[in-house]
């Protein structure tokens, strides 16, 4: 038989047990590590949004700056000109070459927002080294590349009010609406059509739009 004291004593393991439960089964919760600091999140937060520039940081940079940090960073891959150098990508020309059988996606024939530039320089540029440039040699390199590709001038300042300005050569083709009804079609809120009233008007059957509706599988010949 078990005592009064034995009792009490399993008693308050079951408790302290069903706690440790509760406590586990918290949401977002793990029992170890730590709330992560409003610095630590800024040093993650570094993502810029091409089409207005939200996300660009304090800071600018000049053409003739950012052809300085070009030479030093830059040159030994893309060519002294942003022409290339070996597989590396060229940076510079290619306009009018996308439709064409080989056609060269550059800078100046492809991207369609310049705020994506700085984006992506800062983040995985130099190859070697991403991420390592000041907010103001980015600048100063995305100012360079555009001058480069004669999308601004050779006095250019680009900052976080410049940048989302400038307008891509390419950019008008990027800007695609999607046509079809189920993303195009606004919520009813008042003389919504009854479903019961909806009729089916055409389908794909007897159209010949599937290798189901050619002909039977054992009348095909492999040659």
């Amino acid at each position: 038989m078990y005592s009064s004291r034995n009792v009490g004593l399993a008693i308050a393991a079951i408790v302290l047990a069903a706690g440790s439960i509760a406590g586990a089964a918290e949401p977002g919760t793990f029992g170890y590590g730590r709330v992560a600091t409003p610095a630590q999140i800024a040093g993650w937060d570094i993502d810029v949004r091409g089409e207005d520039g939200a996300g660009l940081p304090p800071g600018k940079g000049t053409v003739d700056r950012g052809a300085d940090v070009y030479a030093e960073q830059c040159a030994a891959c893309h060519g002294t000109f942003g022409e290339g150098e070996g597989r590396f990508p060229k940076l510079v020309g290619g306009v009018g070459s996308l439709r064409d059988e080989r056609p060269e996606p550059t800078v100046g024939s492809y991207w369609p927002f310049a705020p994506t530039l700085w984006d992506y320089i800062n983040r995985a540029m130099p190859m070697a080294a991403p991420h390592t440039l000041s907010a103001d040699d980015v600048y100063a390199l995305t100012a360079y590349i555009l001058n480069l590709n004669d999308i601004v001038p050779s006095e250019f300042v680009a900052d976080r009010e410049s940048l989302p300005k400038v307008k891509m050569p390419n950019r008008d083709n990027f800007l695609w609406t999607d046509p079809r009804p189920d993303t195009m079609a606004k919520p009813c809120m008042s003389g919504c059509v009854d479903p019961a009233d909806i009729k089916i008007a055409s389908t794909a059957e007897g159209k010949k739009l599937t290798p189901r509706t050619t002909g039977p599988l054992d009348t095909m010949q492999v040659k």
